[in-house]
């Protein structure tokens, strides 16, 4: 019986096609599945099926892991995958059935079940897997590659107009700004600093690409819609024990690479801290102390050394009470409402500061030395600070 099937196989493979064409709406379209390539699929299919049951030991599930992972690669629903194999099923097991009823010395229950049995669990599972593994090697496939082009993105070594297109392409990225880079220190080497950060940020219709490091992970967002900016914070504010810096806004992806400069420089801001989000201050001073962090390390070490000399309590109380100095634009009195204490204690620890650096607050220029030293502090990782 089922080497006289095997011999139908080229008409049952037409006939089976159709059916599916029928009662499947994915394959019901041309441009989905050819009807040519379907019938021709089930057609070896028929011939696995019934050679297998005419025990032909050369029958084996080489078709059905072609299909699988060609569905995949083409990105068809696997859903419709196994519904067409249960079209199918049903099918063989009519005809097989037919074929027993006019047969002598057999049960058709025995022959009906056995196909069912092969069909299901032999076609279907093996082009199930097939399309599950093909998928996983697509997604690995697909990641690595948009691994490839952020490590590019960050570095710089995309610098072509059509080349950027493409990268944004691959990432997702709209081809023009603005974006923002983010850069959050890892718990330890190899560990996500913001574990389903790219999740979270599309559930805010926020699109972004990013990448670990061995110290951060980073990334670039786009943003792409009034109150983006605010959105990104709140996600990231949201992120459990996590130092974050944000870079400025800039326009064109070939800038990234100085926008994770800046943004690093915001991260630096935050150590010591257990946790919190700093945004780039885009300013001239903070802009000098991006530009040239090392140099900029050696003014803040220099301008405040016997600042630095202090215990960490009295340190940190007077570079607090500069920053709110500057902060209220050089008003004793505004910064002791932003400290909470007495304008003539303002007063007091503005002149011990300068005392301790040599510097008056009423020269101009000693304010601007003041200004970058106190943007160049957070990349001396102070303790406590």
């Amino acid at each position: 019986m089922a080497a006289s099937l095997r011999g139908r196989s080229e008409e049952l493979g037409v006939r089976m096609a159709r059916r599916i064409r029928a009662e499947v709406t994915y394959y019901g379209s041309e441009d989905s599945v050819p009807f040519a390539e379907l019938s021709a699929s089930c057609r070896r299919n028929a011939e696995l099926v019934f050679g297998h049951l005419a025990g032909d030991p050369t029958s084996d599930m080489t078709p059905a892991l072609e299909t699988g992972r060609e569905r995949a690669r083409r990105g068809d629903p696997l859903a419709d995958l196994l519904h067409a194999y249960r079209v199918g099923s049903e099918f063989l097991w009519s005809e097989l059935a037919a074929e027993a009823r006019d047969a002598e010395g057999v049960t058709t229950d025995t022959f009906v079940a056995l196909a069912g049995w092969w069909v299901i669990e032999g076609l279907a599972a093996a082009a199930s897997d097939a399309y599950r593994e093909e998928t996983s090697e697509l997604v690995l496939q697909r990641e690595r590659e948009r691994s490839a082009m952020v490590e590019a993105l960050f570095t710089g070594m995309l610098t072509d107009r059509t080349t950027l297109w493409e990268a944004a392409g691959v990432l997702g990225l709209p081809t023009g700004g603005p974006y923002v880079v983010v850069a959050s220190e890892v718990p330890a080497p190899g560990r996500e600093a913001l574990p389903g950060i790219e999740a979270r940020f599309r559930a805010e219709e926020l699109r972004s690409a990013w990448r670990l490091l061995p110290d951060v992970q980073i990334g670039v967002v786009a943003v792409q819609h009034p109150g983006a900016e605010d959105a990104i914070l709140r996600v990231l504010e949201r992120s459990p024990a996590s130092r974050v810096g944000v870079s400025p806004p800039y326009r064109a992806l070939q800038d990234t690479p100085r926008a994770l400069r800046l943004a690093r420089v915001a991260l630096a801001g935050v150590r010591g801290q257990r946790a919190g989000v700093a945004r780039f201050d885009d300013s001239p001073a903070a802009l000098l102390v991006a530009s040239a962090p090392d140099e900029a390390g050696r003014i803040a070490r220099t301008v405040f050394e016997a600042v630095l000399e202090l215990p960490a309590v009295e340190r940190d109380r007077l570079l607090e009470t500069l920053e709110c100095w500057y902060a209220a634009a050089g008003s004793a009195a505004d910064a002791a409402e932003l400290l909470y204490c007495h304008r003539n204690t303002v007063r007091y620890r503005l002149h011990r500061l300068e005392e301790l650096t040599g510097r008056s607050l009423r020269d101009p220029r000693a304010v601007a030395d003041l200004a970058v030293a106190l943007h160049a502090l957070p990349l001396l990782c102070l303790d406590g600070r």
